[in-house]
Formats: C-alpha cells, structure tokens, sequence
C-alpha cells in the first residue's frame, strides 16, 4: 500500500508544470547594465513574452545605460507598447543613469521609477555611422527624434516640453527635479520600495485596464542566458577591435607559413566573431580600409626592399585606421585609447618581428648543397699543382687553385665547379 501511495505521488510530481513556481504571483525583474544594443534589444523582448506566459503581476527593468543604438531602442519601445502586461522602468540603482537612449525607454514606460542619487536626459541624437552630418541631415535626425519622443511623453501623460529639450539641448536632470516636473512617476530606494508604491495602480496594457497588486510579493529575477552574455560582450567596441586584430594576426601568419593551421584557424574564428560585433556597432569603413591596407604594406615588406618605409607607412596606417574605425561622438561607441595604444604595439612588434626574420632568412648564407660549401674550410691531401685532393665538409674533392699549394696546408673553399672547387690558403 505504501509502495502504490510513493508511485501515485512520484507520478502527481512528473505530471506538474516545471514552471510551476513562477507561475505564483510575483513580479519579474531584469536588470539592462550597459549599451543599448540589439542583443539587449532580443533579451527584453525575450523577457516580456516570458512574463506574460508565466503570469507575472508585471515586469520590471532595472537600469543604468549611458544610451545606445537608435534602431535598439524603437523595437524596445514598440515591445513595451505592445505589452499584454505593465512595464516599469527603474533607473537604478544610486548612482545610475538613463541617458540618451535609455531616457526615451524611460519614458516610454508604463510606469516611469529613480533611484535617489541618479540622472535622466542627454537625448541628443548623434552620427552613428561614421563621420558627421551635414546641417541638413542633422536638422532632419533631430526632428525626427523630438517628434517621436514628443508622441511618447504625450501617450504616457509626462513633460513632452522637457522630453524635446532632452533631444534637442541635451538637458539632464537628477530624480527630484524630474518627480517635480513629472518626467516620472515616483522615487523608490530599492525595489521592495518600488513595489510597495506602486501597488494598486492601474495600468492600460494593450489587453486592457490592469490593477496592480504588488504588495509584498516575491521577485523573479529573470538573467541572460550565456549566448546572450557571450553576443552583449562582443558588442563592445574594444572587444571588437580586439578581435578583428588578433583576425588579422592569425590570417597573416598562417599565410606567411602555410600548413601551420592553429594560427589561421583563430584568426578564422576571430574575424568571424569580429563581424559579428561590427553588426552592432558603427562601424567606419574608412578605418577597415586602412588596418587592411597596414597589413598589404607589412607583407610587401618581405617582397620589397624598403629599407623600412613600407613598415612606417603599414605602422601610421594602422594607427589612423584604429582610430577612425567607430568614429562616434559617444564615448562608449568608440575604441578606448588605452586599448588602441598597446594593441598597435604589438601588433606592428608582430609584424615587424616576422619581416626581420623572413629577410634575415633570405640573406642567410645556404649550409647545404654546393653553395653551401663556399666558405668552409679544410685541408690539402695531395699537393695542388693546379690541381690536387681537398678533405672538406667530411668529403674528399678534386680542387684546383692559383698557386700551388701544398700537402697539408689548410685551405678555404671560394667556388664550386660542377664536381670541383676551387680553393684558396687561409
């Protein structure tokens, strides 16, 4: 009987849900800590379906972002809008920020939330695309943007008048000023608080008016999956670069010694992942062409005597195409200096390192077959008068010479003739 009580209750276990814990009332939270990109972009998609489908009293996003792509942030936005369920965006913790992109995410929300300690604005829009707009271009862009931020402002009921500013003179402002102004809807100092305050509000979801119920009720904290991890990181620039060198590194020496395989499979792999990375970044076609045209110059290197002017020009190269390689105004969309510095370096060491010894390799004096015979040394067996017996290299020759030379004397090989030398006293 106890077996048949253990089975059916074995049984009852397997046939429950496996999400069956957050399907209990609770609220989901994700926390966006960085740029905002197309992978951030997939995750809160991801996260608001998931919330939805596991009947979350609403969802959460944490954040702190110093802005991020334009196209990024429109398809989060238009997910947010489309929401069967309440979005709140929490600027936090003390110390973040919500800056240009992420200010607009901020508003969009259907509950807007700061930290104490944090800042919202700086919306401007900038030339994500290398190189800088023409006046026109530029009034265009920012236009566009002021309009679009000024139809969120107005749908969520907040301060259109300092949403435009934010996008067209940049203004930012701390959490108190913007509870004061209605830019948000509250201050909370951690998410229990944000939580607590918010309960018993009601949201209009694209399904309809929603009450919330939030009141001490548990957090599902929902993280990226290690693809996701792996695709956000490289999506920073540094990483990219990085990537795209070691490439260009593991190309040439494999080409430079072909059948050596490890090199040329990383820098297979590397490029590969460096493409990948330049998909989410603006990337300036200009500086490709350059870091390629560095590369052309240190293999010529080899094949033309330069006397080094071919490394210096392949050296400048690399170092103007580094630089202009993310031409963004925004610091987080640009290489680091303290990353470009090192890395030519040592790139063009490598380079450099590898011409030297490939000329080093073609001037070297040949040791095997009859070259390699001129120069040694050895000594006379049978007088040379012209002609006599050399004992060289470990072998007896015929040698010839322009003096007479005698049994014994030790001689120097100058030429070789078919099957004879010709050799001179040391």
């Amino acid at each position: 009987m106890k077996a048949k009580i253990v089975f059916l209750y074995i049984i009852c276990l397997l046939l429950l849900p496996c999400n069956a814990s957050p399907q209990s009332k609770h609220a989901d939270v994700i926390i966006i800590d960085g740029v905002i990109n197309p992978v951030v972009t997939g995750f809160i998609t991801k996260a608001i379906k998931r919330s939805v489908s596991e009947g979350a009293e609403c969802l959460i996003i944490q954040m702190d972002t110093p802005g991020g792509l334009d196209l990024s942030m429109r398809s989060i936005i238009k997910e947010m809008m489309s929401a069967d369920i309440p979005i709140i965006v929490y600027v936090g913790p003390s110390g973040a920020r919500a800056a240009s992109a992420g200010a607009i995410i901020t508003l969009a929300a259907d509950i807007a939330a700061m930290a104490p300690g944090t800042n919202i604005g700086a919306a401007h829009p900038v030339a994500l695309g290398g190189g800088k707009m023409d006046d026109e271009m530029a009034a265009k862009v920012e236009n566009d943007a002021a309009a679009y931020v000024e139809s969120i402002a107005t749908k969520r009921n907040r301060n259109k008048e300092w949403a435009i500013k934010a996008v067209r003179e940049s203004v930012s402002i701390t959490e108190t000023e913007a509870l004061k102004i209605n830019v948000i809807d509250l201050i909370a100092s951690d998410l229990n608080d944000l939580l607590a305050q918010i309960d018993g509000r009601e949201i209009k979801t694209a399904t309809g008016v929603k009450k919330l119920a939030t009141k001490n009720i548990a957090f599902n904290h929902i993280e990226m999956g290690t693809r996701e991890r792996i695709l956000d990181t490289l999506s920073n620039p540094n990483i990219a670069y990085i990537l795209m060198m070691v490439g260009l590194l593991g190309i040439y020496f494999e080409l430079s010694n072909p059948g050596a395989i490890f090199p040329g499979v990383i820098g297979a792999i590397s490029l590969i992942l460096a493409f990948f990375s330049f998909q989410t970044l603006p990337i300036n076609y200009a500086g490709i062409l350059l870091i390629i045209m560095a590369l052309v110059l240190f293999i010529l290197e080899i094949k033309v005597t330069s006397f080094g002017m071919l490394s210096i020009g392949g050296i400048v190269s690399l170092t103007l195409g580094s630089l202009m390689l993310f031409d963004s105004p925004v610091p987080f969309l640009r290489v680091s200096l303290d990353v470009i510095i090192p890395v030519v370096t040592t790139t063009s060491a490598c380079f450099i390192l590898v011409v030297y010894l490939a000329i080093k390799a073609h001037r070297r004096k040949p040791t095997t077959g009859k070259e390699g015979l001129v120069g040694e040394k050895g000594i006379v067996k049978s007088k040379i008068d012209p002609q006599g017996k050399v004992f060289v290299h470990g072998e007896y020759w015929d040698a010839i010479s322009d003096e007479t030379i005698s049994e014994g004397t030790k001689v120097k090989v100058i030429e070789v003739k078919d099957i004879e030398i010709k050799v001179e006293k040391v």
